[in-house]
């Protein structure tokens, strides 16, 4: 009976222990739904507050804060109430007793309700982190890393500290969503070394991570974009994640991945295509500003006209509701989409004048170079952009940011250079990159054509300037010692003072480091070499043996930027059809893989160097490709679907002329027709947008120039008549010829009748009617020979050669097959000193035609 006395006291004594030892306080904040109802709870607890009750209670008022839309979300309330700030008192008293995980989780949750970094509470924190650094585990450390990323401290020792501990540790990461948090963070602190191990734990991560888990891939490209390294293999891997999730994708989301493409020029279709289906499915429930917002963005470049205007009439009634960062984000999508809604342009403008104060140095850039581009008529904006951009200007201590406000300042109208500009150039360039110089130089260039002294002489501060620009440009390509670098700093540099002053420099540089070119680096040098149109028949030979050598180890579609430069610039290397027969052989069994437009241009640049792979031709021309190119083609920025369409064309022409066992019908008829007809309307404005360029050099010899006319007039005289020659003379398939003159077997020119079905305009353009051109040609006299005379410019050539580029010379092949004996006139000839006579230039005509012709 004593037992069971004691049995029955230890019980409750037990049963009271246990009740006594529930934390009360916590089971209050843990079933909290409101801020109000935590504030009371801290409210009516302050003295029993732990640590673990502070961390609860912060971590609860960001949790109910998140679970909201970003519109209706209070942070600004919260942080101002009296007992946050009781709340952040206490965190800083109990720092030291708080573990690990409470001590990043505190920080997070603060930074996230808008709390400075300035502020004691975070700086304590986060030198409280530091000191335990070491032995966080991975998912803390990820989260500490995305805290110090918040508050711009990705290039602190801290996160070096970060990055050393993530590449000792690398092999103890298991989760892809640790994995690529770290990743983010660190970007701008990895090696080459660390930056391929990383790739590789990736690539592994992303196969055994569920694929509903979207946000691991996308951080992944986000890596990929913050470290400029397009790896084929893990980015592909990373689309297909995506394009499975297109369905549970929101436009927000959306429009960060394109965001991320664009940046690389990643244009995958089926993403696009898929991306494309989804915003159109989204538009009617996109009704709040931020969603509008981000589906404008992501939907209006890749839109029709129709679904266009309709985005444009939506924004002009949300217009009243948007905050600054919207308008802007608007303005610089009508931008890309080259709107020309006067009425949203003005509205939107209007939004940002009213919001001027709020923005910095680079969204102002941003702002005035949009609307310059979208030829807003407002004088007031654009005074006060300006003295806000000197403002900026003159407190600049970033090269980066100096460069940009200064090219931006110079595209405003203004007929004097502000002294104060000057001085803030002249103070950055020493720290300045190729890209920067570049840019310097060509403001220089506006700066004079707008200073009227200019038209006496030239000020010497230009000139100064200028030199500067030079010798800094000069000694910095001296000093480099690493490929990579070169080519980073090259990649987007063009213009006058580029190709004038550092483009050789810049080849002698590459040749220096020519041990350093890899089947890693091959794709941006090779791109570099054609967008330059320099032959550097050492580093195109290097190139090509590297790549027989590795090319197993480089991407399938990567052959077609490494092929590019020997095309255009017509050049074989040793061993060019091992070369070619290698590379083809290397992507064939991968076509169908290919980005249809990504096909198109590289069986365009091999038509060019004469090859035409039977399989590559066959998947382009057929119904299914077609039809899945022109669905491509809509998703596609305007420059581009242009390209692509033009490239087409000519490949359909050379297929049917240089392979007409492939019967490959010619289906071009209409289009060229209607592009030539484009092209003479644009021919003559100025300035052309990229897609009127392209519709021009399409059919660059649509009118006539001076040179073409001086040798027209000459031609009267060689050949003893002015109608024995025609001009500008379109032939079948849309080729058009300078000149056009008949020689019998004597070499005798025979006069064209005056029935000719080619009429020629008074501004020299002509129109072709193929039914009556088809029946002419075919009634030459026996033995007779027609001739095309063509004029060739600096454009038919490489840069530092007199080598004729690879579309002049297919050109000339097609025009053979098409019954022509091609005759050329290379500028650096008609132009040299030894022809500055008219009867030097006669003789020349006359040793041409009658004496080189075979």
């Amino acid at each position: 009976m004593f037992r069971l006395r004691l049995i029955r006291a230890g019980s409750r004594r037990l049963f009271h222990s246990g009740a006594a030892s529930r934390d009360q306080v916590l089971d209050q904040l843990q079933v909290c739904s409101a801020e109000d109802q935590v504030f009371d709870v801290v409210d009516r607890n302050k003295a029993k507050l732990s640590a673990r009750h502070v961390g609860c209670a912060i971590g609860l008022l960001w949790q109910i804060q998140r679970e909201r839309p970003q519109i209706l979300r209070t942070v600004e309330i919260v942080r101002n109430h009296p007992q946050f700030l009781t709340l952040r008192v206490l965190a800083e008293n109990k720092i030291s007793l708080m573990d690990d995980g409470s001590v990043v989780n505190m920080l997070y949750d603060v930074l996230r309700l808008n709390v400075e970094q300035h502020d004691s509470l975070v700086q304590q924190l986060v030198t409280e982190a530091w000191n335990r650094l070491e032995r966080f585990q991975m998912p803390t450390l990820s989260k500490f890393a995305v805290c110090l990323s918040d508050q711009f401290l990705q290039h602190s020792p801290l996160m070096g500290q970060i990055t050393d501990i993530v590449s000792r540790r690398l092999d103890s990461i298991q989760d892809a969503r640790v994995l690529t948090t770290l990743m983010i963070s660190i970007s701008s602190l990895v090696s080459p070394k660390l930056r391929d191990a990383l790739i590789e734990k990736a690539d592994a991560l992303l196969d055994q991570m569920d694929p509903l888990h979207f946000n691991n891939p996308r951080r992944v490209v986000q890596f990929l974009r913050n470290i400029r390294h397009v790896h084929r293999p893990l980015l592909e891997k990373c689309n297909r994640i995506l394009l499975q999730n297109i369905p549970h994708l929101d436009a927000e989301h959306i429009s960060i991945i394109l965001g991320l493409y664009q940046s690389m020029q990643f244009n995958n279709c089926d993403f696009r295509l898929a991306a494309k289906q989804k915003l159109m499915e989204l538009v009617d429930t996109s009704t709040d500003p931020a969603t509008f917002t981000k589906l404008f963005a992501s939907l209006g470049p890749m839109a029709g006209q129709g679904i266009r205007e309709g985005l444009e009439s939506t924004a002009l009634l949300l217009a009243n509701e948007l905050n600054a960062q919207q308008a802007l984000g608007v303005m610089e999508t009508m931008e890309e989409m080259q709107s020309r809604n006067l009425q949203l342009i003005n509205k939107m403008a209007g939004i940002i004048f009213k919001n001027l104060e709020t923005y910095r140095a680079v969204e102002i850039a941003r702002i005035t170079q949009t609307l310059i581009l979208l030829h807003c008529q407002n004088p007031e904006i654009f005074s006060r952009l300006r003295t806000k951009l000197l403002q900026y200007l003159q407190h600049s201590v970033y090269p980066y940011e100096v460069t940009m406000l200064t090219r931006v300042l110079s595209m405003l109208s203004s007929s004097r250079l502000d002294e104060g500009v000057l001085s803030r150039v002249n103070a950055v360039i020493p720290q300045c990159n190729l890209n920067d110089l570049n840019t310097f130089a060509m403001v220089v260039a506006k700066w004079i054509r707008n200073d009227p002294s200019y038209r006496h002489n030239t000020p010497s501060k230009y000139v100064r300037l200028l030199q500067t620009l030079n010798r800094c440009g000069h000694e910095r390509l001296h000093q480099f010692d690493r490929l990579e670098v070169v080519l980073e700093e090259v990649k987007y540099l063009s213009g006058e003072w580029f190709e004038e002053m550092l483009v050789e420099q810049s080849m002698v540089t590459m040749q220096r480091l020519i041990d350093q070119i890899s089947w890693t680096n091959i794709p941006e040098l090779a791109v570099y070499l054609t967008r330059t149109n320099y032959l550097c028949t050492p580093l195109l030979d290097r190139i090509a043996g590297v790549m027989i050598e590795n090319i197993e180890k480089i991407h399938y579609s990567a052959t077609y930027a490494a092929l590019l430069p020997f095309a255009v610039l017509n050049y074989d290397p040793s061993g060019s059809e091992e070369f070619l027969d290698v590379c083809v052989q290397h992507f064939t069994p991968h076509i169908s893989s290919f980005d249809p437009h990504l096909l198109v241009l590289l069986a365009y640049a091999l038509a060019m160097a004469d090859y035409f792979p039977e399989e590559v031709i066959r998947e382009i021309f057929n119904v299914d490709f077609l039809a899945r190119l022109d669905a491509q083609l809509e998703t596609l920025p305007d420059a581009l679907n242009m390209r692509v369409r033009l490239r087409l064309m000519e490949l359909n022409r050379a297929v049917c002329l240089e392979c007409p066992e492939f019967q490959v019908p010619w289906f071009h008829e209409r289009y060229c027709t209607q592009l030539q007809k484009r092209a003479h309307l644009t021919s003559d404005k100025s300035p052309m947008s990229g897609t009127k360029s392209q519709v021009n050099t399409a059919f660059a010899n649509s009118s006539i120039s001076a040179a073409q006319q001086q040798i027209h007039k000459m031609l009267g005289g060689v050949l003893g008549s002015i109608s024995c020659a025609r001009v500008g003379v379109l032939t079948p398939y849309f080729y058009t010829v300078d000149f056009e003159f008949i020689l019998d077997r004597n070499l005798q020119p025979i006069p064209y009748g005056e029935s000719s079905p080619l009429q020629i305009s008074e501004n020299g353009k002509v129109e072709w009617e193929s039914k009556p051109a088809d029946r002419e040609r075919s009634e030459l006299p026996p033995g007779a020979r027609r001739i095309a005379l063509d004029f060739l410019d600096a454009k038919s050539f490489c840069k530092n050669s007199r080598q004729m580029k690879g579309d002049a010379t297919m050109r000339k092949r097609h025009l053979e097959i098409l019954g022509y004996h091609v005759l050329q006139i290379p500028h650096f000839e008609w132009n040299s000193m030894e022809l500055s006579t008219e009867d030097a230039w006669r003789e020349y005509l006359r040793r041409k035609i009658f004496t080189e012709l075979p």
